[in-house]
Protein backbone atom coordinates (compact mmCIF):
# COMPACT_ATOMS: atom_id res chain seq x y z
CA UNK A 1 0.00 0.00 0.00
CA UNK A 2 1.38 3.10 -0.74
CA UNK A 3 1.54 6.33 1.46
CA UNK A 4 0.03 9.83 0.88
CA UNK A 5 2.33 12.67 1.75
CA UNK A 6 1.37 14.27 5.04
CA UNK A 7 -1.57 17.35 5.28
CA UNK A 8 -1.22 20.01 7.15
CA UNK A 9 -2.38 20.16 10.79
CA UNK A 10 -6.68 20.36 10.93
CA UNK A 11 -7.48 24.09 12.76
CA UNK A 12 -9.14 22.70 14.87
CA UNK A 13 -9.35 25.95 17.22
CA UNK A 14 -12.23 27.99 15.93
CA UNK A 15 -14.23 24.76 15.84
CA UNK A 16 -13.99 23.41 19.35
CA UNK A 17 -14.62 26.91 20.40
CA UNK A 18 -18.03 26.90 18.09
CA UNK A 19 -18.84 23.56 19.74
CA UNK A 20 -18.39 24.54 23.11
CA UNK A 21 -20.17 27.68 22.76
CA UNK A 22 -22.81 25.51 21.33
CA UNK A 23 -23.24 22.69 24.14
CA UNK A 24 -23.04 25.65 26.57
CA UNK A 25 -26.72 27.42 24.80
CA UNK A 26 -28.28 23.86 24.68
CA UNK A 27 -27.21 23.22 28.17
CA UNK A 28 -29.23 26.55 29.27
CA UNK A 29 -31.84 25.19 26.85
CA UNK A 30 -32.25 22.00 27.73
CA UNK A 31 -31.67 21.75 31.15
CA UNK A 32 -32.04 17.98 32.21
CA UNK A 33 -34.16 17.45 29.41
CA UNK A 34 -33.26 15.37 25.96
CA UNK A 35 -33.12 17.09 22.77
CA UNK A 36 -34.95 14.59 19.78
CA UNK A 37 -32.80 12.50 17.50
CA UNK A 38 -32.10 15.28 14.63
CA UNK A 39 -33.56 19.05 14.20
CA UNK A 40 -36.34 20.69 11.98
CA UNK A 41 -34.41 23.63 10.29
CA UNK A 42 -31.32 23.08 11.92
CA UNK A 43 -32.54 23.75 15.72
CA UNK A 44 -33.37 20.77 18.12
CA UNK A 45 -36.70 20.37 19.76
CA UNK A 46 -37.62 18.30 23.22
CA UNK A 47 -38.15 14.80 22.33
CA UNK A 48 -41.79 14.76 21.83
CA UNK A 49 -43.81 12.91 24.64
CA UNK A 50 -45.16 9.11 23.88
CA UNK A 51 -47.34 6.98 25.84
CA UNK A 52 -45.35 5.90 29.05
CA UNK A 53 -42.88 8.95 28.57
CA UNK A 54 -43.39 13.26 28.80
CA UNK A 55 -41.72 15.22 26.84
CA UNK A 56 -38.27 15.58 26.70
CA UNK A 57 -37.74 12.34 28.39
CA UNK A 58 -34.80 9.58 28.36
CA UNK A 59 -35.97 7.35 25.66
CA UNK A 60 -34.56 6.12 22.16
CA UNK A 61 -31.19 4.98 21.20
CA UNK A 62 -29.71 8.45 20.92
CA UNK A 63 -30.47 10.44 24.00
CA UNK A 64 -26.45 9.73 25.68
CA UNK A 65 -24.88 11.65 22.50
CA UNK A 66 -25.86 14.36 24.66
CA UNK A 67 -23.80 14.14 27.54
CA UNK A 68 -21.36 12.67 25.51
CA UNK A 69 -20.46 15.65 24.30
CA UNK A 70 -20.54 17.77 27.55
CA UNK A 71 -17.76 14.66 29.17
CA UNK A 72 -16.02 15.75 25.90
CA UNK A 73 -16.31 19.27 26.59
CA UNK A 74 -15.31 18.51 30.29
CA UNK A 75 -12.44 16.63 28.88
CA UNK A 76 -11.26 19.53 26.83
CA UNK A 77 -11.91 22.00 29.24
CA UNK A 78 -11.81 20.97 32.87
CA UNK A 79 -15.04 23.56 33.07
CA UNK A 80 -17.29 22.36 35.94
CA UNK A 81 -20.47 23.54 34.59
CA UNK A 82 -19.51 20.58 32.15
CA UNK A 83 -19.07 18.40 33.87
CA UNK A 84 -22.21 19.08 36.40
CA UNK A 85 -24.55 18.77 33.44
CA UNK A 86 -23.18 15.57 32.37
CA UNK A 87 -23.72 14.00 36.00
CA UNK A 88 -27.32 14.73 36.27
CA UNK A 89 -27.63 13.05 32.56
CA UNK A 90 -25.62 10.02 34.21
CA UNK A 91 -27.79 10.09 37.37
CA UNK A 92 -31.00 9.87 35.04
CA UNK A 93 -29.71 6.92 33.13
CA UNK A 94 -28.97 5.29 36.33
CA UNK A 95 -32.74 5.81 37.26
CA UNK A 96 -33.52 4.45 33.47
CA UNK A 97 -31.62 1.33 33.36
CA UNK A 98 -33.08 0.89 37.66
CA UNK A 99 -36.75 1.06 36.52
CA UNK A 100 -36.06 -0.76 33.16
CA UNK A 101 -37.40 1.80 30.73
CA UNK A 102 -36.61 0.98 27.32
CA UNK A 103 -34.31 -1.35 27.14
CA UNK A 104 -34.86 -3.74 24.46
CA UNK A 105 -32.04 -3.00 22.49
CA UNK A 106 -28.19 -3.29 21.27
CA UNK A 107 -27.98 0.45 21.70
CA UNK A 108 -27.22 -0.03 25.49
CA UNK A 109 -23.82 0.23 24.72
CA UNK A 110 -24.06 3.68 23.25
CA UNK A 111 -26.17 4.42 25.98
CA UNK A 112 -24.48 3.56 28.35
CA UNK A 113 -20.60 4.24 27.87
CA UNK A 114 -21.37 7.59 26.80
CA UNK A 115 -23.40 8.44 29.63
CA UNK A 116 -21.89 6.33 32.44
CA UNK A 117 -18.64 4.92 31.68
CA UNK A 118 -17.38 8.42 31.24
CA UNK A 119 -17.74 9.83 34.46
CA UNK A 120 -15.78 6.07 35.71
CA UNK A 121 -13.03 6.89 33.39
CA UNK A 122 -12.95 10.96 33.87
CA UNK A 123 -13.96 11.08 37.78
CA UNK A 124 -12.28 8.13 39.47
CA UNK A 125 -12.62 9.64 42.64
CA UNK A 126 -15.83 10.51 42.98
CA UNK A 127 -18.68 9.05 44.37
CA UNK A 128 -21.41 9.74 41.84
CA UNK A 129 -19.23 7.79 39.34
CA UNK A 130 -19.15 4.93 41.70
CA UNK A 131 -23.10 5.41 41.09
CA UNK A 132 -22.39 5.89 37.07
CA UNK A 133 -20.64 2.93 37.34
CA UNK A 134 -23.09 0.74 38.63
CA UNK A 135 -25.68 1.76 36.03
CA UNK A 136 -23.11 0.57 33.24
CA UNK A 137 -22.65 -2.89 34.58
CA UNK A 138 -26.42 -3.25 35.15
CA UNK A 139 -26.50 -2.01 31.67
CA UNK A 140 -23.93 -4.35 30.36
CA UNK A 141 -25.94 -7.37 32.44
CA UNK A 142 -29.15 -6.33 29.90
CA UNK A 143 -27.08 -6.35 26.86
CA UNK A 144 -25.40 -9.38 27.51
CA UNK A 145 -29.20 -10.93 28.16
CA UNK A 146 -29.64 -10.30 24.22
CA UNK A 147 -27.16 -12.61 23.31
CA UNK A 148 -28.39 -15.74 20.72
CA UNK A 149 -25.84 -18.67 21.53
CA UNK A 150 -26.35 -20.00 18.22
CA UNK A 151 -25.78 -17.54 16.17
CA UNK A 152 -22.83 -15.95 18.87
CA UNK A 153 -24.70 -12.78 18.02
CA UNK A 154 -26.20 -10.18 20.03
CA UNK A 155 -29.66 -9.62 18.80
CA UNK A 156 -30.49 -5.78 17.54
CA UNK A 157 -33.54 -4.62 18.04
CA UNK A 158 -36.94 -5.72 20.00
CA UNK A 159 -38.05 -7.96 22.17
CA UNK A 160 -36.47 -11.50 21.69
CA UNK A 161 -39.29 -13.20 21.23
CA UNK A 162 -40.47 -10.66 18.33
CA UNK A 163 -40.56 -13.13 15.34
CA UNK A 164 -39.91 -9.79 13.35
CA UNK A 165 -36.30 -9.16 15.08
CA UNK A 166 -35.11 -12.52 16.08
CA UNK A 167 -31.89 -13.04 14.99
CA UNK A 168 -31.33 -9.58 13.77
CA UNK A 169 -28.03 -7.87 13.97
CA UNK A 170 -26.60 -4.97 12.51
CA UNK A 171 -23.52 -3.40 11.80
CA UNK A 172 -23.98 -0.05 14.49
CA UNK A 173 -23.59 -3.15 17.32
CA UNK A 174 -19.84 -3.08 16.39
CA UNK A 175 -20.13 0.87 18.57
CA UNK A 176 -22.16 -1.47 21.26
CA UNK A 177 -19.15 -4.01 22.18
CA UNK A 178 -16.89 -1.25 24.26
CA UNK A 179 -19.38 -1.50 26.90
CA UNK A 180 -19.12 -5.46 27.25
CA UNK A 181 -15.34 -5.10 26.52
CA UNK A 182 -15.25 -2.48 29.80
CA UNK A 183 -17.17 -4.58 32.04
CA UNK A 184 -14.93 -7.18 31.77
CA UNK A 185 -11.97 -5.34 33.08
CA UNK A 186 -14.39 -4.37 35.55
CA UNK A 187 -15.68 -7.63 36.90
CA UNK A 188 -13.04 -9.72 35.93
CA UNK A 189 -16.00 -11.98 33.92
CA UNK A 190 -14.64 -13.75 30.96
CA UNK A 191 -18.36 -14.05 30.07
CA UNK A 192 -17.76 -10.06 29.00
CA UNK A 193 -14.87 -10.86 26.48
CA UNK A 194 -16.24 -14.16 25.22
CA UNK A 195 -19.09 -12.63 23.76
CA UNK A 196 -17.34 -9.58 22.51
CA UNK A 197 -15.07 -12.09 20.39
CA UNK A 198 -17.71 -13.95 18.99
CA UNK A 199 -20.49 -11.45 17.90
CA UNK A 200 -17.40 -9.33 16.23
CA UNK A 201 -15.99 -12.20 14.31
CA UNK A 202 -19.47 -13.19 13.00
CA UNK A 203 -20.18 -9.64 11.19
CA UNK A 204 -16.90 -9.86 9.82
CA UNK A 205 -17.67 -13.08 8.48
CA UNK A 206 -21.37 -12.64 7.50
CA UNK A 207 -21.75 -8.38 7.19
CA UNK A 208 -18.77 -7.45 5.41
CA UNK A 209 -19.20 -8.59 1.43
CA UNK A 210 -16.50 -9.88 -0.27
CA UNK A 211 -15.93 -6.61 -2.20
CA UNK A 212 -15.30 -4.46 0.90
CA UNK A 213 -18.54 -3.04 1.68
CA UNK A 214 -21.25 -4.29 3.99
CA UNK A 215 -24.45 -5.28 4.59
CA UNK A 216 -26.52 -2.63 6.84
CA UNK A 217 -28.28 -5.74 9.02
CA UNK A 218 -27.65 -9.38 8.84
CA UNK A 219 -30.17 -12.57 9.99
CA UNK A 220 -29.42 -15.42 11.60
CA UNK A 221 -31.42 -18.33 12.39
CA UNK A 222 -32.19 -17.98 16.00
CA UNK A 223 -32.61 -21.60 16.80
CA UNK A 224 -29.60 -23.35 14.77
CA UNK A 225 -27.61 -19.99 14.12
CA UNK A 226 -27.42 -20.78 10.66
CA UNK A 227 -26.36 -17.21 8.49
CA UNK A 228 -29.32 -16.37 6.84
CA UNK A 229 -29.16 -13.26 4.80
CA UNK A 230 -27.98 -9.79 4.51
CA UNK A 231 -30.58 -6.77 3.76
CA UNK A 232 -30.73 -3.27 4.72
CA UNK A 233 -33.00 -1.12 6.79
CA UNK A 234 -32.14 2.52 5.79
CA UNK A 235 -30.14 2.23 2.87
CA UNK A 236 -30.77 2.52 -0.60
CA UNK A 237 -31.14 -1.04 -1.74
CA UNK A 238 -30.40 -4.59 0.20
CA UNK A 239 -27.15 -5.00 -1.93
CA UNK A 240 -25.88 -0.63 -1.45
CA UNK A 241 -23.24 0.12 1.17
CA UNK A 242 -25.57 2.60 3.41
CA UNK A 243 -22.67 5.31 4.64
CA UNK A 244 -23.25 5.45 7.91
CA UNK A 245 -22.87 1.62 7.83
CA UNK A 246 -19.66 1.34 6.41
CA UNK A 247 -18.44 4.10 8.56
CA UNK A 248 -19.37 2.18 11.80
CA UNK A 249 -17.42 -0.52 10.00
CA UNK A 250 -14.38 1.01 10.01
CA UNK A 251 -14.55 2.59 13.64
CA UNK A 252 -16.51 -0.56 14.95
CA UNK A 253 -13.66 -3.39 13.61
CA UNK A 254 -10.97 -0.99 14.62
CA UNK A 255 -12.11 -0.52 18.26
CA UNK A 256 -13.06 -4.94 18.66
CA UNK A 257 -9.57 -5.09 17.31
CA UNK A 258 -8.18 -3.09 20.18
CA UNK A 259 -10.04 -4.64 22.88
CA UNK A 260 -9.77 -8.55 21.16
CA UNK A 261 -6.38 -7.94 19.74
CA UNK A 262 -7.78 -10.26 16.94
CA UNK A 263 -5.85 -9.23 13.71
CA UNK A 264 -8.48 -10.21 11.36
CA UNK A 265 -10.60 -7.27 12.53
CA UNK A 266 -8.21 -5.07 12.07
CA UNK A 267 -7.68 -5.97 8.70
CA UNK A 268 -11.50 -5.78 8.48
CA UNK A 269 -11.59 -1.84 9.69
CA UNK A 270 -8.80 -1.28 6.37
CA UNK A 271 -11.00 -2.93 4.13
CA UNK A 272 -14.28 -0.71 5.21
CA UNK A 273 -11.66 2.11 5.44
CA UNK A 274 -10.16 1.47 1.72
CA UNK A 275 -14.10 0.81 0.29
CA UNK A 276 -15.65 3.78 2.03
CA UNK A 277 -12.51 6.38 0.69
CA UNK A 278 -12.91 4.85 -2.77
CA UNK A 279 -16.40 5.74 -3.30
CA UNK A 280 -16.11 9.53 -1.71
CA UNK A 281 -17.14 12.53 -3.61
CA UNK A 282 -14.50 15.64 -4.41
CA UNK A 283 -15.41 17.10 -1.50
CA UNK A 284 -14.41 13.90 0.54
CA UNK A 285 -17.88 13.49 2.55
CA UNK A 286 -20.00 10.84 1.25
CA UNK A 287 -23.79 10.71 0.41
CA UNK A 288 -26.21 9.09 2.48
CA UNK A 289 -25.77 6.05 0.32
CA UNK A 290 -22.37 5.03 -1.11
CA UNK A 291 -24.15 4.07 -4.59
CA UNK A 292 -24.01 7.49 -5.46
CA UNK A 293 -21.26 9.77 -6.25
CA UNK A 294 -20.75 13.42 -7.59
CA UNK A 295 -23.96 14.81 -9.80
CA UNK A 296 -26.24 12.19 -7.86
CA UNK A 297 -29.64 13.91 -6.88
CA UNK A 298 -29.15 12.60 -3.46
CA UNK A 299 -28.47 13.98 -0.21
CA UNK A 300 -25.17 14.04 1.80
CA UNK A 301 -24.69 12.45 5.21
CA UNK A 302 -22.29 14.50 7.13
CA UNK A 303 -22.43 11.77 10.26
CA UNK A 304 -20.97 9.14 8.16
CA UNK A 305 -17.81 11.53 7.87
CA UNK A 306 -17.16 12.08 11.39
CA UNK A 307 -17.79 8.85 12.20
CA UNK A 308 -15.64 7.55 9.63
CA UNK A 309 -13.08 10.32 10.29
CA UNK A 310 -13.09 9.15 13.83
CA UNK A 311 -12.77 5.83 13.07
CA UNK A 312 -9.25 6.54 10.34
CA UNK A 313 -7.96 8.05 13.35
CA UNK A 314 -8.67 4.72 15.45
CA UNK A 315 -7.24 2.73 12.61
CA UNK A 316 -4.04 5.16 12.39
CA UNK A 317 -3.02 4.06 16.03
CA UNK A 318 -3.82 0.68 15.69
CA UNK A 319 -2.04 0.12 12.25
CA UNK A 320 1.47 1.75 12.31
CA UNK A 321 2.63 0.96 9.16
CA UNK A 322 -0.13 2.89 7.26
CA UNK A 323 -0.93 5.21 9.84
CA UNK A 324 0.26 8.67 7.64
CA UNK A 325 -2.44 7.37 5.21
CA UNK A 326 -5.33 6.77 7.25
CA UNK A 327 -4.20 10.07 9.38
CA UNK A 328 -4.18 12.04 5.99
CA UNK A 329 -7.64 10.57 4.88
CA UNK A 330 -9.32 11.29 8.22
CA UNK A 331 -7.86 14.98 8.01
CA UNK A 332 -9.07 15.72 4.65
CA UNK A 333 -12.87 14.74 5.27
CA UNK A 334 -12.57 16.97 8.78
CA UNK A 335 -11.15 19.62 6.91
CA UNK A 336 -13.96 19.65 4.65
CA UNK A 337 -16.54 18.83 7.24
CA UNK A 338 -15.08 22.15 9.17
CA UNK A 339 -15.09 24.48 5.89
CA UNK A 340 -18.43 23.32 4.35
CA UNK A 341 -20.77 21.07 6.81
CA UNK A 342 -20.95 23.35 9.98
CA UNK A 343 -23.38 26.56 10.62
CA UNK A 344 -21.40 30.03 10.01
CA UNK A 345 -21.60 30.87 13.88
CA UNK A 346 -22.42 28.86 16.91
CA UNK A 347 -25.97 31.18 17.29
CA UNK A 348 -26.91 29.94 14.02
CA UNK A 349 -28.36 26.55 14.65
CA UNK A 350 -28.49 23.66 17.55
CA UNK A 351 -26.41 21.85 16.02
CA UNK A 352 -22.99 21.65 15.08
CA UNK A 353 -22.81 19.81 11.85
CA UNK A 354 -24.98 20.48 9.01
CA UNK A 355 -26.53 18.10 6.24
CA UNK A 356 -26.79 14.78 8.12
CA UNK A 357 -29.38 12.23 7.45
CA UNK A 358 -30.91 9.95 9.86
CA UNK A 359 -33.66 7.54 7.60
CA UNK A 360 -33.76 8.74 4.18
CA UNK A 361 -36.14 5.72 3.47
CA UNK A 362 -38.52 7.19 6.11
CA UNK A 363 -37.81 10.47 5.16
CA UNK A 364 -37.41 10.59 9.02
CA UNK A 365 -33.79 13.33 9.63
CA UNK A 366 -32.65 14.37 6.08
CA UNK A 367 -30.36 17.16 5.07
CA UNK A 368 -30.77 18.09 9.49
CA UNK A 369 -28.11 18.10 12.13
CA UNK A 370 -28.49 14.94 14.41
CA UNK A 371 -27.36 14.33 17.81
CA UNK A 372 -24.62 11.54 16.83
CA UNK A 373 -23.46 13.27 14.15
CA UNK A 374 -22.91 16.06 16.61
CA UNK A 375 -21.24 14.00 18.95
CA UNK A 376 -18.64 12.47 16.44
CA UNK A 377 -17.70 15.67 14.53
CA UNK A 378 -16.70 17.31 18.35
CA UNK A 379 -14.96 13.44 19.16
CA UNK A 380 -13.19 13.93 16.05
CA UNK A 381 -12.46 17.46 16.52
CA UNK A 382 -10.87 16.36 20.13
CA UNK A 383 -8.87 13.62 18.36
CA UNK A 384 -7.36 16.06 15.70
CA UNK A 385 -6.32 18.89 17.99
CA UNK A 386 -5.00 16.31 20.77
CA UNK A 387 -3.46 13.12 19.35
CA UNK A 388 -2.80 11.73 22.54
CA UNK A 389 -6.46 12.11 23.63
CA UNK A 390 -8.51 8.85 23.85
CA UNK A 391 -12.43 8.90 23.47
CA UNK A 392 -14.48 6.71 26.31
CA UNK A 393 -14.87 3.76 23.70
Amino acid sequence: MTTSPPTARVDTDRAIAQVLATIRANIAAFGTRYPDDTTRDNRYDLRPAVPGFDEGANRGWTTSFWPGMQWIAFDLTGDADFRDAALAHAADFGRRVRDEEDLDTHDLGFLYTLSCVAPTRLLADDERAGDARAAALSAAEDLMSRYLPSAGVIQAWGNLADPAQRGRTIIDSLMNMPLLTWAGEQTGDPRFGEVVARHTTELRRHILRPDGSTFHTFYWDAATGEPLRGATEQGAFDDSCWARGQAWGIYGFALNHRATGDDSLLAASRTCAEYFLAHLPADDVPYWDLVYNDGAEAPRDSSAGAIAVCGLYELAAADPANAERWRAAADRILTSLIARYTPAEAADADTVLLHSVYDLPKNVGVDEGTLWGDYFYFEALARAARPDWRPVW
